[in-house]
């Protein structure tokens, strides 16, 4: 009988060593070092939507250019041998100037230039970018490097990049959270970007008190993060008055009120020529010539309805459209659908805004909804459904707006539409955006609409189109002999709607492909067309 042989116990994983006081501050360095590189990325992107109109393509080409610097900089990195903690504090303060001034002088710099003139401001913008990026890129590297000359005793080279790594992953976590929920809306970018400009300012000084023993010119050092701190808190204090400065050069008018919501940049102007509302640095409506627009898009889907009692508004959380709807006598009530709550405050509690949607946002026949549209739409149960959807959101000129304007959200409004029911659409330019414009009306047929498209001269849009969708044709010379048309309309009248619905050449229906959520073809046919206007 052979003897039982018993099994070896299992070898046991050597604990990792203890992480001193110096390693971890080095750890934390690269968790900020990591959030002010992201947050720099993350601003320049936000700050050329802004200015140059809210594109994927912004973003895209930002954030491009910027990996490809942090590329040029790590690779940069090996010809620095000697004196790596110096250089790793001379270039946090690098940073910390090039990334918290970015926003400022890009403001400047667009603040400066003349109408329409783009060009110097984005090399302005991909210099910057380039600047910043090659920086950054320089970092991470030079920190494993002090750490493993200083820790490698103690550490595997394994075991520091899986920990440099990890700090450096979480930084941009936390930051890519923070950056639209708390930083920006609290902040702005401007004060943002100073912000964490300081925090690469103080991973300097933390350096530099860390390594002092193996400093040379320690003075000098101290004197160069002093300077800078001094800088980027000026930068912090007259923030405002430079963001003051610039959108007034940029609007042109006296700005009145301007808020960064969670959502969006809402900035109100005031001069002879009227009040303006700019979202995101896009025009809105001129109070001058609104209610050209306010009436075509309202009225032709209620005189169609002929006696509407309930409408959905989603959008338009200015009021005007509101105020349109309830001109029609037989409207009980009327739902409105808005994402910022901004917008709804705005315009319900500031008296010259509230004046002039008739204080449409505080009728008692009036619901207000502050959530995204869709998916309000989605949680909605199907019932009787709405005599009249008014769909007035802005230009498809993101993927987060495309999605509003493609067959899956159609689907929704068909769900939610009364059987003789009515939804319009605002459906940007058909003379400059020709195609984008009979997309829409594909889109809408697609889901199983009958959709009449039709148009309307805004000054100061120009040529504005709109789709009406329904499960039947529409019938133009129905709407001129409603008996009761609303009461105090200053551009539509019986006899001039049937003109609206006639197409010259130039704006005449074109091929287009139904805009699907999974494709956004819209939103590159918008950026293409918009954008040779632009240029």
């Amino acid at each position: 009988m052979s003897a039982v042989i018993p099994p070896l116990p299992p070898t046991l994983p050597a604990a990792l060593p203890r992480i001193r006081p110096a390693e971890l501050a080095l750890l934390v360095s690269v968790f900020v070092v990591a959030a002010c590189g992201l947050v720099y990325e993350l601003v320049a992107g936000a700050l050329a939507s802004y200015l140059l109109g809210d594109s994927v393509l912004q973003f895209s080409t930002v954030i491009g250019t910027y990996l490809f610097a942090m590329g040029i900089g790590a690779w940069l990195s090996r010809f620095i041998e000697r004196q790596l903690v110096a250089h790793f504090v001379r270039i946090e303060l690098l940073v910390a100037l090039a990334g918290g001034f970015m926003p400022a002088l890009l403001f400047v710099v667009h603040g400066s230039l003349p109408a329409g003139s783009v060009l110097p401001f984005r090399v302005a913008l991909y210099a910057l970018v380039l600047v910043v990026g090659i920086l950054v890129g320089l970092e991470i590297p030079l920190v494993m490097r002090i750490l493993k000359r200083h820790f490698s005793e103690r550490y595997a080279l394994k075991d520091l990049v899986a920990q440099v790594l990890t700090f450096d992953y979480l930084g941009a976590l936390a930051v890519s959270i923070a950056f639209p929920l708390l930083l920006v809306p609290h902040l702005g970018l401007t004060r943002t970007a100073v912000m964490f400009g300081l925090l690469n300012a103080l991973v300097a000084v933390w350096s530099l008190w860390l390594f002092r023993a193996e400093l040379r010119a320690w003075r000098a050092h101290v004197l160069a993060c002093a300077l800078v701190l001094a800088a980027l808190v000026g930068a912090w204090l007259g923030a405002d008055a430079l963001s003051r400065w610039a959108e007034d050069r940029f609007y042109g008018e006296h700005i009145v009120f301007a808020r960064q919501s969670p959502y969006q940049r809402v900035v109100v102007t005031a001069s002879n020529g009227g009040v303006r509302l700019f979202l995101n640095g896009n025009l809105q409506f001129n109070s001058r010539d609104e209610y050209r627009y306010h009436e075509a898009l309202v009225h032709p889907a209620m005189l169609a309805h002929g006696a509407p009692k309930r409408v959905l508004v989603l959008g338009g959380g200015d009021g005007m459209a509101v105020r349109e709807v309830l001109r029609h006598p037989t409207v009980e009530s009327v739902t409105l659908v808005e994402l910022d709550p901004a917008m709804t405050e705005l315009f319900a509690g500031d008296p010259l805004l509230s004046g002039l949607n008739s204080g449409a946002l505080s009728s008692p026949k009036l619901k207000i909804v502050n959530e995204d549209a869709f998916g309000w739409l989605e949680r909605q149960p199907a019932d009787a459904g709405f005599d009249v959807i008014v769909i007035d959101f802005p230009d498809p000129s993101s993927f987060a707006i495309g999605k509003l304007y493609s067959t899956s959200f159609y689907a929704l409004v068909d769900r939610h539409l009364g059987a003789a029911g009515y939804a319009v659409v605002q459906s940007t330019s058909p003379l400059v955006a020709r195609k984008s414009f009979w997309t829409i009306a594909a889109t809408l047929e697609a889901v199983g609409f009958d959709s009449s498209a039709y148009h309307a001269h805004v000054p100061s849009f120009g040529e504005w189109g709109f789709v009406i969708a329904s499960r039947r044709p529409l019938d133009v010379a129905a709407l001129q002999a409603r008996p009761h048309w609303p009461q105090g309309l200053r551009f539509l009248t019986p006899h001039g709607l049937p003109a609206l619905f006639d197409f010259p050449p130039d704006m005449a229906r074109v091929e287009a492909e139904p805009n699907r959520l999974s494709t956004q073809s819209l939103v590159h046919s918008f950026e293409a067309e918009w954008g040779k206007v632009h240029d």
